[in-house]
């Protein structure tokens, strides 16, 4: 038995609404990918100019949220002759910590990072206050913050029980029995354990052409 085959076709009408269907299913589609791309990591940097002088404590709050981070201090000792002038020193709450160091007779440093230097999971840090500079009436000034411009901070601390990394920028001066701490700004990366460069004000890719993705173009980026 001869079965003839037969062609089968569309109105152009039916066709036109079938075609309109398909790119409506597939740009569906894509917008559904752009909608499930991760969470990008964003760098929260805050701009100020805070004078910590004798005296004087300043409370850092990385993030904003009203609860204090790290405090600054620079404290006034009255003890003369030898001892004398002033210490500046960071006092983390518990659960926070500086990268920092310690000697052979326990003292605890806070490092003084350069511009550029990585903050995160690898870097090694203190529990507990770090010492950053003194000024003494008989000696001048001592520690790894005397007399520094545009140093930081590198800064591991807590939001709502996830660890986040961080950065604060200094600078100091000291001679004897005088020593001046200068906040300039301060930054955090909103990723938990998520690394950030010190000095790095806004996102890696802020300003850098980046090849097209289909969450980008779904979302109207190129």
């Amino acid at each position: 038995m001869n079965h003839a085959k037969t062609a089968c076709t569309f109105s152009d009408s039916f066709q036109l609404r079938l075609n309109m269907y398909t790119l409506a299913a597939s740009a569906a589609g894509v917008g559904m990918l752009a909608l499930a791309q991760p969470a990008e990591a964003k760098v929260i940097y805050t701009k100020t100019h805070m004078v910590i002088a004798g005296a004087e404590q300043y409370y850092l709050d990385l993030n904003h949220d009203k609860i204090t981070d790290f405090t600054i201090v620079n404290f006034w000792t009255t003890t003369c002759p030898d001892s004398c002038g002033q210490w500046l020193y960071l006092k983390p709450p518990a659960g926070n910590s500086e990268i920092g160091s310690v000697t052979n007779r326990g003292w605890h440093f806070a490092r003084a990072l350069s511009k550029g230097s990585a903050i995160g999971p690898k870097g090694h840090f203190l529990a507990g206050t770090g010492f950053m500079a003194a000024a003494f009436s008989t000696q001048g000034s001592v520690g790894p913050w005397r007399n520094v411009t545009n140093r930081y901070l590198g800064l591991k601390f807590q939001i709502k029980g996830k660890t986040h990394y961080g950065w604060a920028r200094l600078n100091v001066t000291g001679g004897f029995s005088t020593i001046v701490a200068t906040l300039t700004g301060y930054a955090y990366e909103t990723i938990p354990n998520k690394s950030i460069i010190a000095g790095r004000e806004h996102d890696a890719d802020d300003g850098v052409d980046q090849p097209a993705t289909l969450g980008r173009l779904a979302l109207g980026r190129r």
